[in-house]
């Protein structure tokens, strides 16, 4: 089997989607790509998806045989990292603040690179780093460049 090319979605949990929503999307910007009621939202990062689901909802069986998704979740607090460069991360930084949302580290680690981590409303762990910090070089557009 040949290793998977990159992650298509990553899934976070919250009870509150109005409150994960005005994040993701109003605060953060994402593109929302669908909403379902109390279950879940949506949204497009680049080539990947972020999945809020509510745990209270996803835990139940799909009503729609046509969309036979297992159940899943799980509770407590997860963590998701947005790659960003050395120059997003300041602008970030400084409407994450404006906004009212606490950094809780901010600090440039020893290999190299930067990361700013906040809280979302459901008290996931939320990351902005350089991706630099796992050696994939600078990020531009979407795109990895490598710094060999």
């Amino acid at each position: 089997m040949q290793a998977p090319g990159h992650i298509l979605e990553t899934a976070l949990y919250a009870g509150d989607l109005d409150a994960a929503e005005r994040f993701y999307g109003d605060l953060l910007g994402l593109e929302k790509v669908t909403r379902m009621g109390d279950r879940h939202v949506f949204f497009r990062c680049g080539r990947g998806m972020v999945l809020i689901f509510n745990p209270d909802e996803s835990v139940k069986p799909a009503q729609n045989p046509a969309m036979p998704v297992p159940v899943h979740g799980t509770r407590g607090n997860g963590h998701m990292c947005f790659g960003a460069t050395a120059q997003e991360l300041d602008s970030i930084a400084d409407a994450l603040t404006a906004a009212g949302v606490a950094i809780e580290a901010d600090f440039h680690w020893p290999g190299g690179g930067r990361s700013i981590y906040v809280r979302d409303p459901a008290g996931n762990s939320i990351e902005f780093a350089e991706p630099r910090i796992w050696g994939f070089g600078t990020e531009t557009g979407g795109k990895i460049e490598t710094t060999d």
